[in-house]
This record gives structure tokens, C-alpha cells and sequence, in this order.
């Protein structure tokens, strides 16, 4: 699938200007309940001088599980070591990491459910006991080792919590799910942005990008930046409603945060197959688009508006969807016995 301006996931552009990240706790729009809990536990944690236990950050995409790391481990006055799960390819690459890192130090692992299983089970007593087991040599000679470690915090992120084995999940003390953010708080994070970028935004110019942004702040940033890009050329002295809605619609962007790919998904399944349901292993083929992509990209965004629907015998558009394509929804779906959500067998 080619990179989309809405996509949640990190691309290289948007580590070229960090500085629209937060630096501190108080500075975190959003997320109003784990950062006031993250709150208690780093004042605890720093007025025992103990190492914080380990958190797990679920949530889609987007939503800041990396910037509350880092935030984590400055307000706590730690070094910060970040790496993925699919990085570490072996223990041995574990180990490198883990008996370099100082006491009370922060260990980042994006990606966690992608860890190598042999590199998991590594993972397990330097979590619980801080010391690390490792097999040195082959065959007759081989002897185990035990290394004694730093006592350290981990903190895991993770995009599906469902892939994460149970003997891991568990040893997370702290399990923090984030949400996707409100209107309102987008509406903040694009003001602020553009105070960094030394943007004039209008409070309409900043709720229609934060009415688009999909509920994630890492979209809002993008969005951003490319509303900044066509306000330079047309010479805007400030940006308000208008300039952002011409920028976004040229970039494709409806109303709702919806790109041509989410429009083009919506259409598959309301006009091919009149709504549904249809499978999502036939929808991938009608779009070209590979199953996992749909379910981790496009999905989870349409399922939380009410666009889409999981049934047992497949995908359906809502009479929502069908309003939102300004399409005549089938006689059918206006009938009172409509099939009831639920997960999907495919």
C-alpha cells in the first residue's frame, strides 16, 4: 500500500521537525486519564528512587505511545534507549541492550508484539528477577550464564494487543490504553503546532484540520505542515477555514478525514456488493490491497465512526456510509432486523 497523508503510522517526514513533539507531561494534550495515573506513578516512583515498573502503551497508531515514553523517562531524569521488537533479532542483541542500560534507566521497545519468541523468553527473568539467563557455547561445553542487571523500566508499545502472549502482557505492571482524540483536543495540538511553526491559525482554520485529523495527533501534525505548504504559495496572511478546506480537498481529504482509499473501500462494499456483507479476503482482492493493510490501516478508523460493520458472514457499510457517499442505501437496510455486529470468522 503507498504512504497516505492520513495514515497513522510513522513515516521518515515526520521526524523532520520534532520539535511539535511535547517535552513534558504538562505539556501532553489529550489522554486526560493515563496521564494523570502516568502522573502518580513517576512522582512515586522519583520520591522513592526506585525504578518505575514496566508500562505497556496499546492503542492504533499515531496516538503518542513513543512521546509519552520519552516524556516518561525525562521527567523521571533517565536515560531514554529506544529500539522495535522485529530490530532485536537474536538474544544476544537483548543482552547488548540490556547490560548497557544504568539503574532506573528507560528501555523503549516499539513494535513488542513483533519480538523473536526466543528473544521473548530472554525478555521474561530480566523483567521479573533484573537478571539475564544466556547459553554460552554448543554441544557438551555449552554452560549457562547468569547476569545480574540494572534494575531498569521497560516500556512496550503495541498496535495489537491481542498478539502479545499472556506470559508477557502479564508481566506489564502498568497497562496504559490510549483513545483516539476528540475534536477539541486536535483543535489544541494544531494551535500549538502552528505557535511552534510560527504559524497565524485562526481557531476555525485549526478545528477544520483537527475535524480531518482522524483522531490522531501524528495525522494532525502532517495535515498541518501540508496546509502550511499551500497557505506559502497562496500568499495567506493568516490560515483560516478556507485556506485549510481548499488545501485538504485538493489533498483529497473529505470533511471527515476520509482519503480516496477509504472512499474507494466504502464503494467496494456499498456499490459491488450492495453493502454487504462481503468478506474481507474478497475485498482485498477487488482493491488490490493486501488483507493486512485493510484491517490495520483502513478499518479500525471507519469501525470507530460507525462507517463500517463486522458480522459473522462478513464486512457491511452503515446507513451512515451510505449517507456520508451521498449513495441510496437498499431497501433492505431500512428494515428494523439488521444483522448485529460482531467479529468476523474470516
Amino acid at each position: 500500500m503507498s504512504e497516505r497523508l492520513i495514515e497513522g503510522a510513522r513515516s521518515d517526514q515526520d521526524d523532520i521537525e520534532p520539535s511539535l513533539r511535547p517535552q513534558r507531561l504538562a505539556e501532553f494534550i489529550g489522554q486526560e486519564r493515563a496521564r494523570a495515573n502516568l502522573r502518580v506513578f513517576i512522582d512515586a516512583a522519583r520520591g522513592r528512587g526506585e525504578a518505575l515498573d514496566h508500562v505497556l502503551f496499546a492503542g492504533p497508531p499515531g496516538l503518542g505511545k513513543t512521546t509519552l515514553a520519552q516524556i516518561m523517562a525525562r521527567e523521571l531524569g533517565v536515560n531514554f534507549r529506544m529500539t522495535s521488537g522485529p530490530v532485536i533479532a537474536k538474544p544476544g542483541d537483548l543482552a547488548a541492550l540490556l547490560t548497557n542500560l544504568e539503574a532506573r534507566d528507560v528501555l523503549f521497545i516499539d513494535e513488542i508484539h513483533r519480538l523473536n519468541p526466543a528473544v521473548e523468553e530472554i525478555l521474561y527473568p530480566a523483567m521479573e528477577d533484573f537478571q539475564l539467563d544466556l547459553i554460552i557455547g554448543e554441544g557438551p561445553a555449552a554452560r549457562s550464564v547468569r547476569i545480574d542487571l540494572a534494575k531498569f523500566t521497560l516500556i512496550g508499545a503495541t498496535t495489537r494487543t491481542g498478539l502479545l502472549t499472556t506470559p508477557l502482557r502479564d508481566r506489564f505492571g502498568i497497562p496504559v490504553r490510549l483513545d483516539f482524540y476528540t475534536d477539541e483536543e486536535l483543535e489544541q495540538i494544531v494551535t500549538r503546532g502552528a505557535g511552534v511553526l510560527g504559524m497565524t491559525m485562526t481557531p476555525a482554520g485549526a478545528r477544520e484540520i483537527a475535524k480531518r485529523s482522524r483522531g490522531t495527533p501524528r495525522v494532525a501534525g502532517r495535515l498541518l505542515r501540508r496546509v502550511r505548504d499551500f497557505a506559502a504559495v497562496e500568499d495567506a496572511a493568516e490560515i483560516d477555514d478556507g485556506v485549510a478546506d481548499r488545501a485538504l480537498t485538493q489533498l483529497e481529504v473529505d470533511p471527515l478525514g476520509l482519503d480516496s482509499l477509504d472512499h474507494r473501500y466504502l464503494r467496494c462494499i456499498a456499490d459491488t456488493y450492495g453493502g454487504g456483507p462481503v468478506g474481507i479476503d474478497t475485498i482485498a482482492a477487488a482493491l488490490s490491497e493486501s488483507k493486512d493493510a485493510l484491517e490495520e490501516t483502513i478499518e479500525p478508523f471507519l469501525l470507530q465512526q460507525g462507517f463500517i460493520g463486522r458480522t459473522p458472514r462478513g464486512r457491511i457499510v452503515t446507513l451512515k456510509a451510505f449517507k456520508h457517499l451521498g449513495m441510496a442505501a437498499p431497501a433492505q437496510m431500512t428494515q428494523p432486523s439488521m444483522p448485529l455486529f460482531g467479529d468476523s470468522d474470516e
